[in-house]
């Protein structure tokens, strides 16, 4: 098991910026993926970000693309989300998942959410 630990959301007005942690408790194997989901009230849960532990490669979500950006810390099995230039529209619970690199990734641990709200 993997257990994330998500901190940093809260209520930014558009065209803030805002920081979204997550530490997961070990990483399973070299292939390690991490990553953010959002889902807004009505909506189906959208991939975010991720980024492979091997390499760093990372992948983003066409509508998040230019404005977050994902990194890591490996010494503390930490991801980031680094989110500017924040839209009304990015407003949602955003998800920190763990799992496999298989494309961006296949999640199989999550984190429990947090809420972010972008206001006008």
């Amino acid at each position: 098991q993997v257990q994330l630990v998500e901190s940093g959301g809260g209520l930014v007005q558009a065209g803030g910026s805002l920081r979204l942690s997550c530490e997961a408790s070990r990483r399973t194997s070299s292939e390690f993926v991490m990553g953010w989901f959002r889902q807004a009230p009505g909506k189906e849960r959208e991939f975010v970000a991720s980024i492979r532990w091997s390499g760093g490669r990372t992948y983003y979500g066409d509508s998040v693309k230019d404005r977050f950006t994902i990194f890591r810390d490996s010494a503390k099995n930490t991801v980031y989300l680094q989110m500017n230039s924040l839209k009304l529209e990015d407003t949602a619970v955003y998800y920190c998942a763990a799992g496999r690199a298989i494309g961006a990734i296949v999640a199989d641990y999550w984190g429990q959410g947090t809420q972010v709200t972008v206001s006008s």
